[in-house]
């Protein structure tokens, strides 16, 4: 106490002068309304990129929480897309049965675990049985296919990853209606292989390659990548990379599909195969 009131008595000078400036400019501001206008534009600049920037950082903090809830709000979205035009039949076709029932479910997960460098990866997810999740569903977003689930908890699923060599799935040429498997090769982390394509296909180099639909996991149309290379040797192709849409390294939000008729298709066909 005794060093501040020796402070002030050192510098009282300087504080009187400053004292009496903030007096002077008080006084200017209030009976001036251009020079007051103008300071008041000036302090609302100030304090609006202050609280823009406070905003941004809430934002950026808060980013992880509007992530999910965007991922939970487009799951809804698509669910009630097949049921809201009958219209649109002919354009969902393949998610709408005959009567207009809803043929698939769109449920949220994020991804928790991430395998990417072996050559048989998988995914754990963070949903589980309680989320009515179970073996052979859908792990897709927005940029296509990411894997399969294959094994489930009551929290949690473990998914075989498109980068897993024993990965297998239906897939054709988005602009004809050629069908072949989709296969990785365990080599570059992107690249895929489409196998099985009939000679008479006319493939290019930058064709979009999709689901096929022939299972009861993927719905038909779910985009998978382009193709990037093309062997056709001895009359037949040899091999067909495609670098997929997905950067499955680098992934997070997804959503897991469910075929509401798949236990009725596979019981139909034990039955015929029986």
């Amino acid at each position: 106490m005794q060093f501040i009131l020796y402070l002030i008595q050192k510098h009282r000078n300087f504080l009187l002068f400053f004292v009496l400036q903030l007096i002077a400019f008080f006084f200017t501001i209030q009976y001036h309304s251009y020079r007051k206008s103008k300071f008041i534009n000036s302090a609302n600049n100030i304090s609006g990129g202050i609280y823009n920037n406070v905003t941004s950082f809430r934002t950026y903090l808060y980013l992880k929480d509007e992530n999910t809830l965007l991922t939970k709000e487009n799951s809804l979205l698509k669910n009630q897309l097949f049921l809201k035009n009958k219209a649109i039949k002919s354009v969902f076709k393949d998610s709408i049965d005959a009567t207009f029932q809803q043929k698939f479910t769109y449920s949220p997960a994020k991804i928790i675990n991430n395998d990417f460098h072996k050559r048989n990866n998988y995914l754990t997810l963070s949903v589980g049985e309680k989320d009515s999740i179970q073996p052979d569903m859908a792990v897709v977003n927005s940029l296509g296919i990411i894997g399969i689930t294959s094994n489930t908890s009551t929290n949690y699923a473990t998914a075989i990853s498109v980068l897993n060599t024993n990965f297998r799935v239906n897939a054709r040429l988005k602009n004809n209606e050629y069908f072949g498997t989709l296969t990785w090769n365990g080599k570059e982390q992107n690249i895929v292989q489409l196998q099985d394509i009939p000679r008479q296909a006319k493939l290019s180099v930058g064709d979009t390659i999709v689901t096929g639909g022939r299972s009861a996991i993927f719905p038909e149309g779910i985009l998978i990548g382009n193709v990037t290379n093309i062997k056709f040797e001895h009359n037949q192709y040899q091999q067909i990379d495609i670098h997929l849409f997905n950067d499955v390294k680098n992934v997070s939000n997804v959503y897991i599909i469910k075929n509401l008729h798949k236990t009725e298709i596979k019981q139909l066909e034990k039955q015929t195969y029986d």
